[in-house]
C-alpha cells in the first residue's frame, strides 16, 4: 500500500473479465478450466480490493450476447455462477462485503436466480466493499429498461434529467466507475455499463483474467493515479 496514494484510490472499479478461454488454450486445457481459474481470480481481486480500500467493484460475468456460445459452455458458466455464490457466501459475509446482481434475471436458470437472491439477502446489511456481479447483463438493455420504466411511472418529459435516468439503472444510488479495466488484450466496451462509464478511466491490458491478483490490481491503481481526470475542464498545467 505504501506505493499507492491512499487519498486517490478509485472508489468504483469495473472489470471486463476477459481471456479465460485463451488462458486455458495456452495450457492445452478445455475452456472450462479457464473459467474455473477465472473464478479463483475473482476471489483474489475481491480480497485485494477490500484490502486496498476500494468501495465498489463491478464485474462483467455473463453478457446478454454470451447466450450465443456453445450450450455446454453456457451451462458450465451458469453452474459456475451458482458455485461462486455458494462457495464464497460465508467469507463474503465475514468480510462485510455486500453483493448485488445486475442483469435480466428471468432468462437465467432458477438455480442461478435463487443462489443470487440468497447471496443478496445474506449480505444486504453489510457495509464494506460492494461487489456487483453482472449476469445476463447488457448496457443497451439496461438503458432501454430504464426508459421503459420512466415512461411506465409517468414522469413528465420536462422532468427527465440525466439524474432521472441514472436513478432507473441497476447502479442507482452508486457512484459511476472511476476506472474500467479490461483484461485479455481486447480494446472495446462490449456493451458494458455504457451510461456509467462515460467518464471512467480505461485501462486495456494483455493480462488474462485468470492471472490477476493483488499485485495486478495495485498496478492498475498506480496507472490510474498517474492520470489527470478533468471531466471536460481545461488542463492549466
Amino acid at each position: 500500500m505504501n506505493e499507492l496514494d491512499p487519498n486517490n484510490i478509485p472508489k468504483h472499479i469495473a472489470f471486463i473479465m476477459d481471456g479465460n478461454g485463451r488462458w486455458a488454450k495456452k495450457r492445452h486445457l478445455p475452456r472450462k478450466f479457464g473459467h474455473k481459474a477465472g473464478m479463483d481470480a475473482l476471489h483474489r481481486i475481491v480480497e485485494a480490493a477490500d484490502d486496498l480500500d476500494v468501495d465498489i467493484i463491478t464485474v462483467y460475468a455473463f453478457s446478454t450476447e454470451n447466450w450465443k456460445r456453445a450450450e455446454d459452455e453456457v451451462d458450465f458458466l451458469m453452474n459456475l455462477a451458482v458455485e461462486y455464490f455458494i462457495k464464497e457466501l460465508d467469507e463474503l459475509v465475514e468480510k462485510n462485503v455486500k453483493v448485488k446482481m445486475f442483469g435480466e434475471r428471468d432468462r437465467l436458470p432458477e438455480k442461478v436466480q435463487q443462489a443470487a437472491k440468497t447471496m443478496e439477502e445474506k449480505t444486504q446489511n453489510n457495509t464494506g466493499l460492494q461487489l456487483n456481479v453482472c449476469l445476463n447483463y447488457g448496457g443497451r438493455d439496461e438503458v432501454t429498461r430504464a426508459v421503459k420504466n420512466i415512461i411506465k411511472d409517468g414522469i413528465p418529459v420536462e422532468d427527465i434529467t440525466e439524474e432521472t435516468i441514472s436513478d432507473y439503472l441497476y447502479t442507482s444510488g452508486l457512484p459511476d466507475p472511476d476506472l474500467l479495466v479490461r483484461t485479455g488484450g481486447e480494446q472495446r466496451l462490449s456493451n458494458f455499463m455504457l451510461w456509467q462509464n462515460s467518464y471512467a478511466e480505461f485501462i486495456f491490458t494483455d493480462t488474462w483474467w485468470p492471472d490477476c491478483d493483488k499485485a495486478f490490481l495495485v498496478d492498475m491503481i498506480k496507472e490510474y493515479q498517474g492520470r489527470q481526470r478533468r471531466f471536460g475542464n481545461v488542463n492549466e498545467d
